[in-house]
């Protein structure tokens, strides 16, 4: 008999017929214990569809630096616990709060908050004409055609739309394309008059 502590140790194995329609990559991830190994799906994520597969010009349909922007986006919107509940939760008590309230100030986490924190200023830096699709496709994981259809737009015009946002989110995050260098300023806490000498 296993008990609980055996199944943290072990993972349970993927069915090998839902294993062929997936996508899986082993991952490191940073958690609070250290680095841990995850088993990824990566087509779950329009993103990494997005990052895998070349345009007519041999490159990645979105650069990395886009990618990493989009995941990033995609980390602090779930650990601010922000995605809309699909189920009942049975676990707790309403507490004389109405339905659909979401968790009470006491509930949340110094965790969450800081990650909504961070989504509500990633999103305000993009604007509110990228905002809704990068929530849609960084987020809700939702294709670009089903926001060509719900958005009435004309046929791969969100490919576009979709990494004009993500260029604004990798700028916002500090991501670049290239590397760009030059000299630095040197910056120093003197008086006024004093001059620095090396």
């Amino acid at each position: 008999m296993r008990t609980s502590k055996d199944r943290r140790e072990r993972p349970e194995q993927i069915d090998p017929h839902r294993a062929r329609h997936m996508s899986l990559e082993t991952r490191q991830i940073l958690t609070e214990d250290g680095i841990a190994s995850v088993l990824v799906n990566d087509s779950e994520s329009p993103l990494a569809w997005l990052a895998r597969r070349k345009g007519r010009d041999g490159r990645s349909l979105i650069a990395p630096h886009q990618f990493i922007a989009g995941e990033k986006l995609r980390a602090d919107f779930t650990r601010a616990n922000m995605a809309p509940r699909v189920t009942a939760s049975w676990t707790a008590p309403t507490g004389g709060r109405p339905r659909g309230s979401g968790l009470s100030p006491g509930e949340t986490t110094d965790v969450m908050l800081a990650s909504r924190q961070r989504v509500g200023h990633a999103l305000d830096a993009c604007g509110p004409e990228f905002a809704g699709i990068l929530i849609d496709v960084c987020c809700f994981l939702r294709g670009l055609e089903d926001v060509e259809r719900e958005r009435n737009w004309p046929a791969r015009s969100a490919k576009v739309v979709l990494q004009l946002g993500l260029d604004r989110l990798a700028r916002h995050y500090g991501f670049a394309g290239e590397a760009k260098g030059g000299p630095a300023k040197l910056r120093t806490w003197l008086a006024e008059g004093v001059a620095f000498e090396v």
